[in-house]
């Protein structure tokens, strides 16, 4: 997993099929103290996350097992809004 800072959103009303419903957010991909190490990936959002928030996302294959997304093409999903970031 990786952390994400929500800087946007995205709003597209063509999409492919398995999207419709699915909120759209820009997510700079980020270090532990908010550094930007990815800007300005898009990710459907399975949580309520909103612009300013931190989240978790995770990639790949696995961001297809979250919240209903199986058969959608995603490769970045946010999973978690995080409360708080130790080091």
């Amino acid at each position: 997993m990786q952390i994400g800072k929500v800087t946007g959103t995205v709003t597209a009303t063509a999409k492919a099929e398995r999207l419709t419903g699915q909120k759209l957010l820009i997510v700079d991909v980020v270090d532990a103290s908010g550094n930007v190490l990815l800007p300005s990936q898009v990710a459907p959002d399975t949580c309520g996350a909103g612009v300013g928030d931190t989240v978790l996302l995770t990639q790949g294959s696995a961001a297809r097992m979250a919240g209903g997304l199986s058969s959608a093409p995603v490769d970045l999903t946010i999973v978690a809004i995080v409360d708080r970031i130790s080091t």
